[in-house]
């Protein structure tokens, strides 16, 4: 059976076999016992009670939950309260971003109206929307919100805004006349009306053909809650790492253990031994500590115009290697701008235009006395295409409303889209003229004259074949072109569409909705680092080619292809060709998801722009969701993990460079605390190995982990932007963390730590006071570890970036070094925290070997890491 865009109104009728007068009570009852409600269904949610809970199962909070026991065991009651904390404020933020999401759906109901006008029983009722069945006359008018999908029976001047589910911002023409292809997207169904949409002008009656989740919004919900939510790459390898970490932290503080044993150490001493290491070796700090500095990052990119949803999308964006972004309003302006006019039988730009010429200033003032926008203080009314006309005028000092004082209307044939013309009538220099405006296809047969500077002629075969040239070559471009003509009506103030014909040319008018200045130079900056831009939008290929031509996405357009092209295509034949295009026009809901998954399944970070309800499971899907602030929908932004409070293409490009620095500072802080950790590990077994005195007590460890570890991390995280990140490619997000050169590098690192430590654990030792030598060896650790802090701040040598550009790291290092020495030199916590006092060449001793790793580092940086 044909689709219903294909049938005529009477054969729509027949097929749900309804009539003029609606359905009866019974028909309404039988037909819900059929298609059931006008509702969307809700899939099951998870109770917030049990999302809680379900945040415990991430394995570095395993870790810590364990550190914190043990900790406990230790008799440590501080640090076990400050880990478990940290635990559950981060679980209390996960319910809450889970609970947001859950919004969407609540978001898409509230897009149709609770009431609908519909015939039943030969009467004309307001029933509630959840009421409507397939088979009922639905009766629009200007403001309405549509309940339900459905085929156009009568139309006059129907406008509907379909922004939320196909992206474009101009309200669509409506007409009752079938179609007969049966491949035609969404968009292209004019005959259709759909539940989500709402109506800007005219009036309308529908035969509702769809209610509930077989409507286009209900297969939009669906999806989203099929859409799955992807894992950050800075999850999966924070998982990788823990995994990695506890089997290593597992097998070290084995070994030891069994050592011990073997010395013939206490079975219990032994055990507390081993665990006292796992405090040593666990970073307790590294989850809150990526929350913060992921959080410093929010506040950072809040203020450059883009809101963080998800705290893990940040660093995400530093992955990005595709960006699919909406055309409208995000690499344009999502206005409609005058480009060019062809007058006087000459193609002119719109800034060139000359007002003592009569021919072009008389274009201008037809155009804008037959339109109806106004603009007034920065605000637009109207249609985009006439708002287009009037701030044309504006540019050559010409004021609509003035201008349409002066030359009142008299009359007039409101714009139809069947006709696809305008006419008004106004009195010009005591004439009664009438103008018309609209496309050129149906205005060319109308024109008899054209008017030029040689005065008013008969329209010759050639000037005709120049204006259709002209108009293709406006189209190419991806131009919208409007057609003006006029001719004097003597006598007549009331006119009807007969009336449009012997018409004088006088111009053509052709405009677009523009780039934004900065797309061009933001699309170059992601190019130049390694990420491929792709514009994915509902509007018609020509334009939007034209559009991706001009900002440099698209070189050839054999890289733009169109939705049910697509359909033709399999997932595989799809993932395939998915390199070769840069341009998806008319695509609907289903298929960016497709697009999504199709750069995903090549192995690349999606990110995905969008402000419609359309976009709302794509924008799940994808690794990135990126909403528009300004335009955006409910459902858009609820499915996003950011927000673009300037609705611009150039802000998610700060975004990117932002996530690169923030991956690199985490890593960088990652680097600091296991290095420190591996050399406090080092110094353990040196003793253990060698049998000597343990060289920390368990305050010593504790007093390390929450102060000299957690402040450092937290500054080198804060490290400025390196303008120079987006030179490089997106990061591979399938090398893992902890792979053979990050390995090494703790490990070289940690042996340094480590050899300074031990070196004043063995000088300690020669006093022959135990006590002496575990101050001295927990003094140094945290000393070296705390100017270890400047060395981790970036590959290159600090005084490549700079010694003093990151303030924070010279605070954490003040804040450890003042906190370190009042444990040694006030009485009260040198009993606390089990320390000797220690003699002025000690000191020196402890300073000097404090320092010696941070000059190793310096020198091997100097010598053989070149600054980017």
């Amino acid at each position: 059976m044909s689709e219903y865009h294909q049938q005529s109104s009477a054969e729509v009728m027949k097929t749900l076999n309804v009539t003029d007068q609606g359905l009866s009570d019974y028909d309404v009852q039988k037909r819900q016992e059929v298609y059931g409600y006008n509702v969307l269904a809700e899939g099951k949610k998870t109770s917030a009670f049990a999302v809680f809970f379900g945040q415990f199962k991430d394995l570095l909070v395993i870790i810590l939950i364990i550190a914190a026991f043990v900790s406990f065991l230790l008799g440590e009651v501080g640090s076990t309260v400050v880990i478990m904390v940290v635990v559950i404020l981060n679980a209390i933020l996960g319910t809450v971003q889970h609970v947001k999401a859950e919004q969407s759906l609540d978001n898409l109901k509230a897009l149709t109206s609770p009431i609908a006008k519909v015939m039943r029983n030969n009467q004309l009722i307001e029933i509630a929307s959840e009421d409507l069945v397939v088979g009922d006359l639905l009766y629009l008018e200007a403001g309405d919100y549509i309940n339900a999908d459905g085929r156009l029976l009568e139309s006059h001047n129907l406008h509907i805004n379909e922004s939320s589910l196909t992206g474009e911002s101009i309200a669509v023409g409506k007409s009752v006349d079938a179609i007969k292809e049966s491949n035609v997207t969404v968009a292209d169904k004019k005959n259709m009306v759909y539940s989500g949409s709402y109506v800007t002008t005219g009036r309308g009656i529908v035969m509702v053909t769809a209610i509930g989740m077989q409507t286009e919004i209900g297969k939009i919900a669906n999806l989203l809650d099929t859409a799955k939510e992807k894992k950050t790459p800075l999850q999966v390898s924070l998982d990788h790492f823990g995994e990695k970490l506890a089997l290593g932290i597992t097998l070290i503080c084995l070994a030891i253990f069994v050592i011990d044993l073997v010395r013939g150490r206490a079975l219990v001493e032994s055990f507390m031994f081993a665990v006292s290491l796992a405090v040593a070796a666990i970073p307790e700090a590294l989850s809150s500590i990526v929350t913060i500095v992921l959080a410093f990052g929010t506040q950072k990119m809040a203020k450059e115009n883009a809101i963080i949803r998800k705290l893990y999308a940040v660093e995400s964006l530093g992955s990005v290697s595709v960006i699919c972004s909406d055309k409208t309003g995000t690499l344009t302006e999502n206005k409609m701008v005058v480009q060019e006019v062809y007058v006087n039988e000459k193609v002119i730009p719109h800034d060139q235009l000359y007002t003592e010429n009569a021919v072009e200033k008389d274009l201008m003032l037809k155009a804008i006395l037959c339109s109806d926008a106004v603009e007034r203080d920065g605000k637009e009314i109207g249609d985009p295409t006439e708002v287009a006309l009037v701030k044309l005028g504006k540019q050559y000092d010409f004021d609509e409303l003035l201008v349409r004082d002066y030359y009142p209307r008299v009359a007039e044939i409101p714009f139809d889209s069947d006709r696809k013309l305008m006419s008004t009538v106004n009195t010009i220099n005591q004439q009664s003229i009438m103008i018309t405006k609209g496309a050129l296809d149906v205005l060319l047969p109308k024109i008899v004259k054209i008017e030029t500077s040689k005065g008013i002629l008969n329209i010759t075969k050639q000037q005709r074949q120049k204006i259709e040239a002209v108009n293709r070559d406006f189209s190419m471009k991806g131009l919208r072109v409007l057609a003006v003509a006029y001719k004097e009506v003597k006598g007549h103030r009331a006119i009807d569409v007969r009336a449009e014909k012997d018409l004088i040319f006088v111009g053509l008018i052709a405009m677009m909705d523009p780039p934004r200045k900065e797309s061009e130079g933001a699309v170059e900056k992601c190019i130049k680092a390694g990420i491929k831009p792709v514009m994915i939008t509902g509007d018609h290929k020509i334009t939007a080619t034209a559009i991706a031509n001009q900002i440099g996405i698209l070189n050839d357009p054999s890289e733009a292809i169109e939705g049910h092209e697509i359909e033709g295509l399999s997932d595989q034949q799809l993932q395939e060709k998915v390199n070769d295009f840069s341009v998806y026009a008319r695509v609907t809901p289903a298929q960016k998801i497709r697009i999504v998954k199709a750069w995903q399944e090549k192995g690349h970070v999606v990110a995905m722009t969008g402000d419609g309800v359309n976009d709302g499971p794509a924008l799940k899907q994808s690794d990135i969701g990126v909403a528009m602030g300004v335009t955006g929908t409910e459902v858009a932004k609820d499915a996003s993990s950011m927000i673009l409070t300037d609705d611009n293409f150039s802000t998610i490009v700060k975004a990117i460079a932002n996530g690169r620095s923030i991956y690199t500072n985490i890593k960088n802080a990652i680097l600091f605390l296991l290095s420190g950790n591996a050399g406090a590990i080092f110094v353990v077994l040196y003793a253990t190995i060698l049998g000597l005195p343990v060289p920390f007590a368990p305050v010593h460890l504790l007093f390390i982990n929450l102060l000299t570890d957690s402040l450092p991390a937290i500054a080198i995280g804060l490290e400025p932007n390196n303008k120079k990140t987006m030179k490089d490619k997106p990061r591979n997000i399938h090398a893992p963390l902890l792979n053979k050169a990050f390995t090494t590098q703790v490990v070289l690192e940690g042996i340094l730590i480590a050899i300074s430590t031990t070196v004043a654990f063995e000088i300690g030792l020669s006093t022959g006071d135990t006590l002496t030598a575990s101050t001295m060896a927990f003094t140094t650790l945290c000393l070296s570890r705390l100017v270890h802090g400047f060395n981790s701040r970036a590959k290159e040598s600090i005084f490549a970036i700079g010694l003093f550009s990151n303030k924070y790291t010279w605070l954490a290092f003040l804040i450890g070094f003042l906190s370190l020495h009042a444990v040694l030199f006030i009485p009260m916590l040198t009993g606390v925290f089990e320390v000797a006092t220690l003699s002025t060449a000690q000191l020196g001793f402890i300073y000097s070997l404090s320092v010696l790793p941070f000059i190793v580092n310096q020198w091997y940086k100097l010598l053989f890491v070149r600054s980017r």
